[in-house]
């Protein structure tokens, strides 16, 4: 079918990430084979290396990194989106996806190409995409150079209205500013808000300071053309591990990263099996191969996964991973 997304409107994908250096190399190969122009990464403290990583990968020419040092008080992924939409409003960008390290864009459209999603979309100024979470699969301890797409198969079995959160394509030029979750304060009057499936709906969400889902909640969450899978948990060694580095908005010292919490509860599904990213696998395990090729990238990752082996050794003793694995706990 023909493409009317215009050759000027460049479709960027920009992630915040720290020490999220086992996992770099898996996100970025998957996520080149989905046709966004560039794939802009933004860290920021990091201890792992992952900084190093991302620079490597930015001297091959495979993203474009910035290295942000956050203000005392502020919200890492809040002022990692105002350096990315200066960033792509000075290159131009017309369209923009914020997603984390731990989610990775699944489009069942045409040839599932962002081009593809796209499609039937250029009436709108967001896109919200619905969250699929994917659990543990049993999976007690990480080994580092696994692949997430293989091990973690189990999930949720579909979007669950007024639960479900979003994360957006939107128009960088009609936006002020962002949140992790979607762009705020709108330069233009009753911005268009589609879903993936192109059904209308509220723009509410986007008056909001803080928010992540859209209304109607039925007809958000039916969306079948895109989604995020959404792999929050991974095996339980890395999702205690949380405890130590903090959530994207700076958050630490609370129950939230604890086995048995609530957002644990919620977060680690696994009903159904669904393997059905898998179908990029081949192209993506070849993207990998390509990129573990170069010396300072092969490097920079091995530095990560040693880095992990001992931390985790560090962190996780069997008197810490007892405390952090209590059912009482609530987030």
């Amino acid at each position: 079918m023909p493409n009317p997304v215009k050759q000027s409107e460049k479709v960027a994908l920009v992630s915040c990430m720290r020490n999220e250096g086992l996992f770099l190399l898996e996100w970025v190969a998957y996520h080149q084979g989905l046709g966004f122009d560039t794939i802009l990464i933004i860290t920021n403290n990091c201890t792992d290396g992952s900084d190093e990583l991302a620079q490597a990968l930015a001297q091959q020419g495979h993203i474009i990194h910035i290295d942000q040092t956050v203000p005392t008080g502020a919200s890492p992924q809040d002022t990692g989106m105002d350096l990315a939409l200066t960033w792509l409003r000075a290159h131009e960008f017309t369209w923009v996806l914020h997603i984390d390290s731990d989610e990775f864009l699944l489009i069942d459209h045409g040839n599932g190409q962002i081009a593809d999603l796209l499609y039937d979309l250029q009436q709108a100024d967001v896109v919200p995409i619905p969250w699929r979470n994917f659990g543990d699969s049993g999976v007690t301890n990480w080994a580092p150079g696994a692949s997430v797409l293989n091990t973690f198969t189990s999930a949720e079995p579909e979007a669950q209205k007024g639960i479900t959160k979003f994360k957006c394509l939107f128009r960088v030029a009609h936006f002020e500013r962002a949140t992790d979750h979607n762009p705020l304060c709108p330069t233009i009057e009753n911005p268009c808000v589609l879903s993936p499936d192109a059904e209308p709906l509220s723009n509410r969400s986007l008056y909001q300071d803080k928010s992540s889902r859209f209304r109607p909640h039925d007809i958000a969450c039916r969306a079948k053309r895109a989604r995020l899978n959404h792999y929050a948990v991974k095996s339980q060694d890395l999702f205690l591990m949380k405890n130590d580095r903090g959530d994207g908005q700076g958050k630490t010292s609370d129950s939230k990263y604890h086995i048995g919490s609530r957002w644990h509860r919620a977060a680690n599904r696994n009903d159904i099996e669904d393997r059905t990213i898998l179908r990029h696998w081949p192209e993506t395990e070849r993207r990998l191969a390509h990129l573990r090729a170069t010396p300072t990238i092969a490097s920079a990752e091995q530095h990560c996964q040693e880095w992990f082996v001992q931390h985790r050794a560090e962190i996780l003793t069997p008197d810490r991973r007892a405390d952090w694995t209590r059912g009482k706990a609530r987030a």
